[in-house]
């Protein structure tokens, strides 16, 4: 299993900004894709955004253009940079690892609340 610790969730104002921060505790580089999901009040959990280990991005729908997922190899981190904020992005925020045959991984989860 690899360890995932979620970090920079918090209280925002709608048009704001947040950054994410996932750290693993093994090397990403060789983690097949990392990515983000979120779960909202009476919600399931649905994909944010993936990165892939050759940087492939994907994003759903409702954040392509204000959420931007990034890998940093050297630090073993993830980042989901979210901008313009809305009230509907309330939600925790997981970190998953996803190594296909070795199974997936998820940290605790970080609450974002997006409120005025």
């Amino acid at each position: 299993q690899v360890q995932l610790v979620e970090s920079g969730g918090g209280l925002v104002q709608p048009g704001g900004s947040l950054r994410l921060s996932c750290a693993a505790s093994t090397s990403v580089f060789n983690i097949y894709a990392m990515g983000w999901y979120r779960q909202g009040p009476g919600k399931q959990r649905e994909l944010v955004a993936t990165i892939t280990r050759d940087g492939t991005t994907n994003y759903a729908d409702s954040v392509k253009g204000r959420f931007t997922i990034s890998r940093d190899n050297a630090k073993n981190t993830v980042d989901l940079q979210m901008n313009s904020l809305k009230p509907e992005d309330t939600a925790v925020y997981y970190c998953n690892a996803n190594r296909l045959a070795l199974g997936n991984s998820w940290g605790q989860g970080t609450q974002v609340i997006v409120s005025s």
